[in-house]
């Protein structure tokens, strides 16, 4: 019980990374051959030579990501803490106008 509170585990996985450099979209998704899910405080690191998508377009490359899986206490932190980062990210304003 105490490996599975305090350890790591990681796993190689292949996976389809899609690129896309367009006007209506600028991202990165990765899809895991096997269905792996990702869990909140997992690490996931791609492996591979850097690569560039020329604006316009949308590409695949397949890679190897390695999953360093989050310990069940750092799993417990992220999920007790991800709101409080969340709210980092609102910006709020009042205006100073009376009502109709």
């Amino acid at each position: 019980m105490i490996g599975r509170l305090i350890g790591r585990k990681r796993i190689d996985v292949s996976c389809t990374v899609e690129i896309s450099n367009t006007f209506d979209s600028l991202g990165a998704h990765v899809r895991f051959s096997d269905g792996t899910i990702v869990h909140p405080g997992d690490e996931v690191v791609v492996h591979g030579a850097p690569v560039a998508v020329p604006y316009g377009e949308v590409r695949e490359f397949r890679r190897t990501a390695t999953i360093t899986r989050a310990s069940l206490l750092e799993r417990a932190f992220v999920k007790a803490t991800g709101d409080l980062e969340l709210m980092e990210l609102c910006e709020f304003s009042f205006s100073g106008r009376g009502t109709v």
